[in-house]
């Protein structure tokens, strides 16, 4: 792997700091609110994705054909490190369809949603889990059959996040009741605004309404709305949660932004006992390696990914040591600074609260996408070629 970047994504990287240091932090959204937006606070979100929309980053990697800038996969993971470092909100599930899209999608779903989505015209949520099939998610029951020039979509599902601002959802509904799991599932792109969708909110530990459960009652979706094809809907989605877990650098520059800020509260404190307590030091020290440590990790998968090499064990591997780390972190930061730690959103509290926001909103992060145990799994088959029983 090459350590270095070459001066034109240096360079791009400036460009994009610059970017949210302009448009996004002026906005005064907490930083930890990023994916627990409601209100006036959405609406500033969609102000800056529609400004965000019009740079063409979000497809900075993606084929100029569909809206894209033809751009290395490097350029795409600097543009999520800095973005999330800032606090700047992207919607994320668009990085979890696209690929899919753009791999078996038809020419016809490519051209309209690549490029909506690049343009920020669309809100996506993933329609994966439900309430019987998170881990496993082969396990699912939603159905779907086929009704002339339409397809029917009848079941569940749960934990989708932002449900309740999105427009489109791409789901996975079980299309064969006869045949083996992984084939007999199948891939769709559904408008939110369909008939028959009903959805409950869920309201998660930090008292936050991102989840929801969402119901379908004979919902119709056009035939033209399949990824793939029907019944290999599970190796089209694979492809997206790949580049979900490997390709974009959320869970890294989340450990990075908490600890930087409380390296700059500490800084801002010469009183506190904390700065010549020996073990605190020491721990601070062993953060910034592993901090550093999983940037390598996650950019070794875009590498990888350039090479045209296999990376979903090293995928595995960054998004285990990231969203295990947040929870470090977070915990790290409560720990120096005591009782103020515990503090949520008073105004007492230091840094805006976001020592107390991270010690709930780190542990979702290692269920999403594929829980740690799962991950685990992947690593010991795929990387280490360990038998599975």
């Amino acid at each position: 792997m090459d350590f270095r970047f070459t001066p034109e994504q240096e360079a791009f990287r400036q460009e994009v700091i610059a970017f949210a240091k302009r448009e996004w932090a002026p906005l005064g959204v907490p930083a930890t609110a990023v994916g627990v937006l409601t209100g006036d606070e959405w609406d500033k979100c969609m102000a800056f994705r529609r400004k965000l929309g019009g740079t063409g980053w979000i497809g900075v990697a993606w084929p100029e054909a569909y809206g894209g800038l033809g751009k290395s996969v490097l350029h795409q993971m600097i543009f999520h490190e800095e973005m999330v470092y800032y606090g700047a909100p992207i919607d994320y599930n668009g990085y979890v369809v696209a690929p899919s899209l753009l791999a078996v999608g038809s020419e016809e779903i490519k051209r309209k949603f690549v490029g909506m989505t690049i343009r920020q015209e669309i809100v996506w949520c993933q329609g994966y889990s439900e309430p019987n099939a998170g881990s496993d998610l082969a396990g699912i029951q939603t159905q779907v059959r086929r009704d002339g020039d339409d397809f029917v979509v009848n079941g569940s599902k749960i934990w989708t996040s932002q449900a309740h601002f999105a427009e489109y959802i791409h789901l996975l509904a079980r299309s064969d009741q006869d045949a083996p799991n992984h084939q007999a599932i199948s891939y769709f792109v559904m408008d939110m605004k369909s008939p028959g969708i009903s959805m409950t909110p869920l309201i998660d530990a930090g008292n936050e309404h991102h989840f929801n459960q969402i119901f379908f009652d004979n919902v119709r979706v056009p035939a033209g709305n399949i990824i793939g094809e029907w019944n290999q809907g599970w190796r089209s989605a694979m492809r997206g949660l790949e580049n979900e877990r490997g390709s974009n650098m959320l869970y890294i520059a989340i450990c990075r932004r908490l600890f930087d800020g409380m390296l700059r509260y500490l800084e801002s404190q010469p009183r506190t006992p904390v700065r010549r307590d020996a073990v605190m030091r020491h721990k601070l020290a062993q953060t910034a390696i592993d901090v550093e440590v999983g940037r390598m990790l996650a950019y070794r998968v875009g590498w990888l990914n350039m090479q045209g090499k296999p990376f979903n064990a090293q995928a595995s591997i960054a998004k285990l040591w990231a969203t295990e780390l947040q929870k470090r972190v977070a915990q790290h930061n409560a720990e120096l600074l005591g009782q103020y730690g515990a503090l949520w959103h008073d105004a007492r509290a230091p840094m805006r609260s976001e020592v107390s926001d991270s010690l709930f909103g780190t542990i979702p992060n290692t269920i999403a996408g594929g829980t740690s145990e799962v991950q685990r799994d992947i690593i010991a088959a795929r990387g280490l070629g360990l038998p599975r029983r």
